[in-house]
This record gives structure tokens, sequence and C-alpha cells, in this order.
């Protein structure tokens, strides 16, 4: 009798898992295609910047992170120092470490190994519609199948895309012009992105240091451009911030 009732139990637990699975696909489905085309711009994007289609996909697969792949092609182009490159990639992935904070309390019973691979795979979009869902941090066994529904189909278009834009690079040839996907791609992800002063602050901060710096040794003027236009920003949002409290 146990035994039938410690069945249907475990029956009905996997149901509820697999519906928390089926949850997070349908809800991180709209995004799939959007994913993939903005994937396969920065495939196109690293072939026509000079990488090779192995190193081309080597860095979709390990870097998995389509900002500081495009901010580093550049320097790769110009054949930066190594530490530049990462230095940059860092700057420009450091939201990461905003999200893994606030994902952290919800799976922070799980192994370190399983923690790592999630936060792999995990990306902005994801990560803001897992905590749309769950808020809070109380424990709840469909947290993790529910962001699995989000990550791995967002990885997987991604990668597809990317693969697609990859081949796309090589195959085509250079008189289409298709080198400057990567510059247009930065600018449709960036445009939309200025909704404050602060963000416009730090955007023109960083064009203008960028152009400025743009002589400095070991490519460092993108590196510098980008710290200028974030602690700008920050600054500006500070500022915006006790003027309104005080105006209030």
């Amino acid at each position: 009798m146990n035994t039938r009732v410690n069945a249907v139990l475990a029956a009905k637990d996997d149901a509820l898992l697999k519906d928390a699975w089926r949850a997070g696909l349908n809800l991180g489905a709209p995004t799939l295609l959007g994913i993939a085309a903005w994937g396969m711009v920065v495939g196109v994007a690293m072939v026509k910047s000079g990488l090779t289609v192995a190193q081309a996909g080597a860095m979709t697969l390990f870097v998995f992170a389509g900002s500081a792949q495009l901010a580093s092609l550049p320097l790769l182009a110009a054949q930066a120092p190594v530490w530049v490159i990462f230095a940059t990639a860092l700057v420009v992935n450091l939201r990461f470490v905003i999200f893994s904070v606030l994902l952290a309390p919800h799976f922070s019973h799980l192994p370190w190994r399983q923690r790592f691979g999630l936060g792999y795979v995990a990306g902005d979009i994801t990560v803001g519609l897992f905590l749309q869902r769950y808020p809070h941090e109380t424990p709840d066994p469909a947290k993790l199948p529910f962001l699995k529904g989000l990550i791995y189909p967002n990885w997987l278009a991604w990668q597809i895309g990317s693969f697609i834009g990859i081949v796309l690079g090589a195959v085509v040839p250079a008189e289409w012009g298709l080198g400057f996907a990567g510059t247009l791609a930065i600018l449709c992800v960036t445009v939309p992105l200025i909704l404050s002063r602060a963000a416009l602050c730090g955007v023109l901060v960083a064009g203008a240091v960028a152009v400025l710096a743009y002589g400095l040794p070991y490519k460092l003027g993108l590196l510098v451009a980008v710290v200028v236009g974030m602690v700008s920003a920050m600054a500006v949002e500070e500022l915006t911030e006790k003027w309104t409290k005080r105006h209030v």
C-alpha cells in the first residue's frame, strides 16, 4: 500500500516538475527567434572580423555572451594584448555579477557544479523572466525546472543562430558588406536601452572618450571608454536621485 502511495506521489511530483519546465519554455518561446537572429549577426561579425570558422565556433560555445564577443572583435582584429581583451569582456559582462547575486538565493542549496552550469547557460532575458515569475526567495521545487525551461532553449537558439551566421560569414562574399553587421547589431541593442538621462550621458561620454583615447597604446581606448561611460552614468543617476528627493 505504501509503495503504491509513494509511486502516485512521485508521479504527481514528476508531473509538476514537467509542467514547470514547459511553463518556462512557453514563457521564453517568444524571445527565441530574436535570440537566434542576434546570434546569427554575431556569428557573421566574428568571421568577417578575421576569425576562422573553428575559432568563431569555439568562441560562441565557450564565451556565450554576444556583447562581450562583439566588444572583443575589434581588439582581436587590431591584435591587442590578451589582457586588454579579457579586461574589456569583463567590464562589458559585469552585469552578470548582478544576475548571479539575484539568482544565488534561489539555488544556494544546489551543488556548486550545478550552479556553475546554470550560471554559464543563463542570459539577460532568461534571468529577467525568471525573476518576474519568482521575485521572492521562498523555496519551491518548481524553480529549477522552470529556469531550465527558460535557459536551455535560449542557449540552443543562440548556438544555432551563431553557427548559421558563422557559415554565412564564411561563404558570403566580402563585397556584400556583412562585416558591418556587428556595428549595426551594437547600435540596435544600445539605442533602445537609452531610456534615461543617466544612460544617455553614459553613451555620450563613452563615445567621446573612445574617440579621444583612440591613440592609446595596447588599444586601451575602448576599455577606458567603457569604464568612464559606466562611471558617468552611475554618477548622473545618483545625482538625479538626490535632486529628486530634495524637490519632492
